[in-house]
């Protein structure tokens, strides 16, 4: 493969230095123009794309790719800031609940690309000639077919296009204090929302008469000081028989007939007030208010036994708290509930830009660096679980994310609106509401939450 790319470089420096030009190709030969694609996205490096990138170069050396990472806290604003100035990128990545909200800003996958690639040609007298190929993009049915199912719910909308596709996707799991867990006897990991894990947080939870809590068994009932408050609410909707949002476009979080035929059985309540219940000082399973530390920190400290977050989470533990006994195990489920597993995904998808004056160029690129040769490159330079099934059978061999890639499978999101933000706050009212007034009728807050985050997809 080193072989190839080197031949492929010369060819390439070949082409650069002779003009872009076509040896003995004739009046009618294609010709090639520099072209530069600029490219954004947050969280990754440059050093995340070097060999992508370098590889896509050699089979089209003039094509340059500007790779620029933003934070995260400016990166949207910068973003629409751009395109409003016509200064904006051609290639960059949105979380995945953004896809409907930027539908407008992007361009679909087109069905096919024409390309123009360097050909060494001859036997006796070698020639660099630069041929015009046309080769169809990815069709709905084999984006279901080679990534995994939550990726075609979210990146193709309602016009039956593809607007996106993810290098990676995450998964939510549960982080657990390997000596916490070992100092309260406890052998067994909880696989299941049931006694046995309320029992374990019960051990894993101590108070003091003055201090309150100083040591919690799990991040659970609160919102704002607990990471990704609204995946964990919203998971365990789910996996309660809840639809987050049904095919009219309604927020109810109710059940459909399919999942039980109680009508009186109402699985957001549930949910809610199974979680809120963690932050109610009356309840066995109370361990968490909203003056402890935010979670991830208090995680890092070693004062909480069990913290629900994202593989992207460990590189931060890891560097913050080099020394603690930690493991990663499955997000627990609901015992006997069908389908027997469901799994909350968390991911960014790269799409392009309407702006865009190199349309087909980018989603070349996209396309070209979504493959499974270059996923695995960007696997090993990031860690990042896999959005493609041909690779999750080896990536769930990996010591550090394999966790994570065993539940990609079942793992689903939902739509939360164009204001994802004030669908979170929405979320994270129901949960104050029930932890600060827990005789109200909890439908009743299911209800004006549900109706709250509607006025964000309407």
């Amino acid at each position: 493969m080193h072989k190839k790319i080197v031949i492929l470089f010369l060819i390439s420096i070949f082409i650069l230095s002779s003009g872009f030009g076509c040896k003995g190709g004739g009046a009618s030969a294609p010709k090639a123009k520099p072209i530069t694609i600029t490219y954004w996205r947050v969280y990754d490096g440059p050093d995340a794309f070097e060999e992508i990138i370098a590889k896509y170069k050699a089979l089209h050396p003039f094509i340059t790719i500007n790779y620029r990472k933003l934070r995260y806290d400016e990166y949207e604003k910068e973003l629409l800031n751009a395109f409003a100035e016509d200064r904006g990128p051609d290639i960059f990545s949105i979380h995945n609940t953004w896809m409907k909200k930027y539908q407008s800003k992007l361009v679909p996958m087109p069905d096919s690309i024409t390309m123009i690639f360097p050909v060494l040609q001859g036997s006796i007298k070698k020639e660099i000639v630069l041929e015009s190929r046309t080769s169809k993009s990815i069709s709905p049915k084999e984006l279901k077919d080679n990534f995994v199912d939550v990726v075609s719910r979210d990146v193709i909308l309602n016009d039956g296009r593809i607007y996106g596709l993810p290098l990676s996707v995450d998964t939510l799991a549960m982080f657990y204090n390997r000596d916490l867990f070992n100092n309260a006897g406890i052998s067994q990991i909880p696989a299941y929302w049931n006694k046995e894990f309320l029992q374990d947080v019960k051990k894993l939870t101590k108070q003091d008469s003055k201090k309150g809590l100083i040591q919690s068994g799990a991040a659970l009932g609160g919102s704002k000081n607990i990471n990704r408050y609204s995946d964990l609410l919203a998971v365990l909707m789910m996996q309660s028989g809840a639809v987050m949002m049904n095919d009219g476009g309604a927020v109810t979080f109710q059940a459909t007939p399919s999942f039980t035929s109680n009508t009186n059985y109402s699985p957001g309540a549930d949910a809610l007030r199974f979680y809120a219940d963690f932050a109610d000082s009356v309840k066995e399973s109370y361990s968490w208010n909203n003056e402890l530390p935010n979670s991830l920190d208090m995680f890092i400290s070693g004062n909480l036994a069990i913290m629900f977050s994202y593989a992207y989470d460990l590189a931060t533990i890891r560097a913050q708290a080099p020394k603690l006994n930690f493991s990663v195990a499955k997000l627990p489920q609901i015992e006997g509930n069908p389908p027997t597993n469901i799994n909350f995904a968390n991911y960014w998808v790269e799409v392009v830009s309407k702006k865009s004056l190199v349309p087909n160029e980018s989603w070349d690129f996209i396309q070209f660096m979504t493959k499974a040769e270059q996923a695995k490159i960007y696997f090993s330079k990031t860690k990042r679980p896999t959005a493609l099934r041909s690779l999750i059978a080896e990536q769930k061999m990996d010591d550090e994310v394999g966790i994570f890639v065993d539940q990609i499978l079942t793992a689903k999101s939902w739509y939360q609106g164009k204001n994802v933000q004030a669908a979170e706050d929405a979320i994270a009212e129901m949960i104050d509401t029930v932890t600060k007034n827990p005789d109200k009728k909890i439908q009743e807050i299911i209800n004006t939450g549900a109706a709250k985050v509607q006025q964000t997809v309407n």
